[in-house]
């Protein structure tokens, strides 16, 4: 005969009387709404007027995000189911049940004060003997914006759109002119149709604008690193006498119709764009940028740009990295790719005084044997910090550091997108997307912090 244990639905019995009890003593929640016991909510405490029903403590409020975004769960919607379904967010929300508008309406008001809740972190995490500062890694990852790219309009596109629509407009007021004796066809309404592709022209004009704009500011920018690789192609000239090999550098376009034909607009998310995503394609998004601290996998600087590519994201985060406060120690190596490689990139980590380790070329999977045990050349005399740096990272310590990048926030990004599940972004605008990187990376470091802390 089977032994079974008995199921029982029906008989009444009472939950234990404090929330304290509903949990281990060992719980990422405990420990979440521990860490933000110990922030300074003040700033966020402050905003609130006092007057009118009482309002939900920020901390509660801020604890149900963190503990979300650490555990997967980023829906305003599905926050607010969760305060009902699980004992963990119970435990958080103390038994009260915030509703979806007020989760997201706080996590919109106050996506700048949880930023800078992202160096208070850091700083506990450095007191609990967790994060040590020294190596950081630096990568990139595409996430998604809260736009289709079938939402882009092409500077070509628009252009035949706003054409069709002023025939369209012309074909009305005819039909208007004439209502007397045109037929109009039943259903249509002349000023409504009128109103409707006027309002579509207006908007219209604008993305071209914008698109215009942008063009300009590309082709300006475009010039000043034209300029700079001329300037450094004469010096190099001067300094050996020698003509530079390659070409010269071409110096950018301008059409003078304005933009390319395929500069584009999302009329979602203007401050998206679309970049390549990994596995091939092109899809609408933003560049999301995180420097790993090695061997905690703690991210200590974060940012969203707009650039696909990462060539001009390390002087933006040496900018980052030196604005953390003293305590929590000095950087001493920066460890990066080859999309972020440039001379003036390197230049740039020497005269902050962090030694780059940063790959000049795509490195091989699978390096041959001999070049894995090759003898370390002779350093040059009066080096370059471009040739000082490639000289390092051909020496075994060079080698050997270099090897910690893909271990340091790969990971990081891995977890994030694959485990947690976050792959776009819940609001829209550059500014929201960056106050949401913040939290989700400040989420990440306190469920890491939890995973270093000694039981």
């Amino acid at each position: 005969m089977s032994n079974f244990r008995t199921i029982d639905r029906q008989t009444g019995f009472l939950l234990p009387p404090s929330v304290d009890e509903w949990l281990p003593e060992r719980h990422l929640a405990r420990f979440v709404m521990e860490v933000i016991d110990g922030l300074d909510l003040r700033a966020m405490c402050g905003d609130y007027r006092g007057s009118g029903s009482a309002a939900y403590h920020p901390s509660m409020l801020l604890g149900l995000l963190v503990y979300g975004y650490a555990t997967g769960v980023f829906s305003s919607r599905k926050l607010e189911r969760a305060s009902y379904d699980s004992v963990a967010f119970r435990f958080i929300a103390a038994n009260e049940h915030p509703d979806h508008d007020t989760i997201a309406a706080f996590r919109r008001r106050f996506l700048r004060e949880i930023e800078a809740l992202f160096v208070q972190v850091l700083l506990l995490a450095r007191e609990m003997g967790v994060l040590k500062m020294g190596t950081v890694a630096l990568d990139g990852t595409k996430i998604h914006a809260s736009a289709s790219r079938h939402s882009a309009l092409s500077y070509e596109h628009a252009g035949k759109i706003e054409a069709q629509l002023k025939a369209e407009v012309a074909e009305l007021l005819a039909k208007a002119e004439a209502a007397d004796t045109a037929d109009v066809p039943d259903g249509m309404s002349v000023p409504e149709e009128l109103a409707r592709r006027e309002e579509r022209l207006r908007k219209i004009a604008e993305a071209r604008a914008k698109i215009e704009a942008r063009a300009k500011e590309r082709y300006e920018r475009e010039l000043v690193e034209h300029e700079a690789k001329l300037a450094a192609r004469a010096a190099k000239t001067a300094e050996t006498g020698k003509k530079p090999r390659g070409k010269p550098p071409e110096p950018p376009e301008l059409p003078a119709e304005g933009p390319l034909p395929k500069d584009q607009i999302n009329l979602t998310d203007e401050d998206s764009r679309i970049m390549p995503v990994a596995g091939g394609g092109f899809d609408q998004c933003y560049n999301a940028q995180a420097a790993v601290a090695v061997g905690s996998m703690l991210v200590v600087a974060a940012d969203v740009v707009q650039a696909p590519n990462d060539k001009q994201q390390i002087e933006p985060t040496l900018d980052k990295l030196g604005a953390l406060p003293p305590a929590l120690g000095e950087t001493e190596a920066l460890l990066a790719d080859a999309g972020y490689f440039s001379g003036p990139n390197v230049e740039a980590c020497v005269k902050a005084g962090v030694a780059p380790v940063i790959a000049m070329g795509r490195q091989p999977h699978h390096p041959p044997l001999a070049e894995r045990f090759e003898k370390t050349p002779e350093a040059p005399a009066n080096p370059t910090p471009v040739e000082a740096m490639a000289h390092r990272v051909k020496t075994a310590e060079g080698r050997n550091l270099y090897a910690l990048r893909k271990q340091t926030p790969e990971p990081v990004f891995g977890i994030i997108k694959s485990v947690l599940g976050f792959r776009q972004f819940s609001m829209r605008g550059l500014a929201k997307a960056r106050g949401e990187w913040s939290l989700v990376t400040m989420a990440w470091n306190i469920k890491r912090m939890f995973a270093l802390a000694p039981a």
